[in-house]
């Protein structure tokens, strides 16, 4: 019985020192990951990185982590269509669409999806999570354009066929109980460009008005001006670098006289007045981080109501992973409060204009992010272990 006791308790002492050792490995790990040339990251954002640049995840939307680590959905059931609409002469392009159950009418959000305006970097499935959530969290009838990219199509086509989109939309809201009194655009990175330019198409051409925009990480020029986050995050590391802008830029706009066009650079838009009160969402590790504020001030100078708020400790797309980071959650909080707000006429835009800072989750979330980012460190360090080992 002795030898027994002795083989079970040298046996607990091993389990323990070997549990001790991964928990310093994780903790050494996450420190290391955490730690850039550009500053410190917070645990959560380190991880989710790490993964992404390393291969352990796909890049798309629906990180593919564990179901506890990614949390629910949530909300009531929606209806969804997939069609084909005209655009230019025969051209048709996918949308989507997410409506709420009911007679409505209901608000219409028309959605533009990120991607450098180039093939391979998005589409409307890459977003279909962003735009499922916002028709549920807003209670609103979300259009995801499935517009023309290049470099096949080059500009305008893509803000051509997502201002056709919006006439459409117009044209069959009865179909889809949509409320053609109430439209707002939104979009982020390459489709908050076009969400943007959308309201300055639809008041140009006396179209239909615009309720409301919403920019996440936009886009807003494509001139060679000087913005210290394009040369500071310019690595890719942070989801988007300089090559993939310069990439985007030749191919979308080949000729360099379709860079000034306010279609293309609203940032240097002559007039920018009479556009509709608009939210910015920018984040701090991020090359399009100021060109998103400059244009949050250029749009108040000419009056236009705006709300401009950078979120600490986060990259470009971080929206996107919000069923794994706090702070993209409480992005996608910020925007479906605006929508909602925007679409009952209720928004309330503090003035003068000034720039918002959230910063990283603080307390108890705090905690938890770092748990969770703990978590996930062990299951990316165990899946490194097996691919290592086929």
């Amino acid at each position: 019985m002795k030898w027994a006791k002795r083989l079970l308790k040298n046996v607990f002492l091993l389990g323990s020192l070997l549990i001790g050792t991964l928990i310093i490995l994780i903790a050494i790990s996450v420190y290391i990951w955490q730690t850039t040339d550009e500053g410190r990251l917070p645990a959560k954002t380190a991880v989710v990185l790490h993964a992404i640049n390393n291969n352990l995840v796909n890049l798309d939307i629906n990180i593919n982590l564990p179901n506890f680590m990614t949390g629910g959905g949530g909300g009531n059931p929606l209806l969804r269509e997939d069609l084909y609409i005209p655009v230019q002469g025969d051209v048709q392009i996918p949308i989507r669409i997410y409506r709420p159950q009911g007679d409505g009418p209901f608000p219409i959000v028309m959605y533009y999806h990120g991607g450098a305006f180039i093939t391979g970097f998005g589409d409307i499935n890459t977003h279909d999570n962003i735009t499922r959530s916002l028709a549920a969290r807003t209670n609103s009838v979300v259009i995801a354009v499935g517009y023309r990219v290049a470099p096949e199509y080059i500009f305008p086509a893509a803000v051509e066929d997502s201002y056709a989109a919006i006439q459409w939309a117009v044209d069959n809201a009865e179909t889809f109980h949509g409320d053609t009194n109430t439209i707002s655009v939104a979009g982020d990175s390459a489709g908050g460009n076009i969400a943007t330019v959308m309201t300055l198409m639809s008041r140009d051409r006396n179209g239909p008005p615009i309720t409301s925009q919403v920019l996440m990480y936009p886009l807003t020029t494509f001139m060679d001006v000087p913005l210290a986050s394009r040369d500071i995050y310019d690595s890719g590391y942070y989801l988007l670098s300089r090559n993939v802008m310069y990439r985007a830029r030749d191919l979308y706009t080949p000729d360099e006289v379709m860079w000034s066009s306010p279609y293309t650079s609203p940032l240097q838009a002559e007039d920018l007045s009479n556009l509709p009160p608009t939210l910015i969402i920018t984040a701090e590790f991020d090359p399009l981080r100021d060109e998103g504020e400059a244009y949050g001030e250029r749009l108040a100078e000419f009056g236009v109501p705006v709300q401009t708020t950078r979120y600490r400790g986060v990259m470009h797309g971080f929206i996107s992973f919000y069923e794994v980071m706090q702070s993209g959650q409480q992005g996608l909080q910020e925007v479906s409060s605006f929508l909602r707000q925007a679409h009952q006429n209720t928004l309330q835009i503090s003035t003068p204009y000034q720039l918002q800072v959230r910063q990283p989750p603080q307390g108890m979330d705090r905690v938890r992010d770092q748990t969770e980012a703990f978590a996930i460190a062990a299951y990316l360090l165990g899946r490194s272990g097996m691919n290592y080992f086929r």
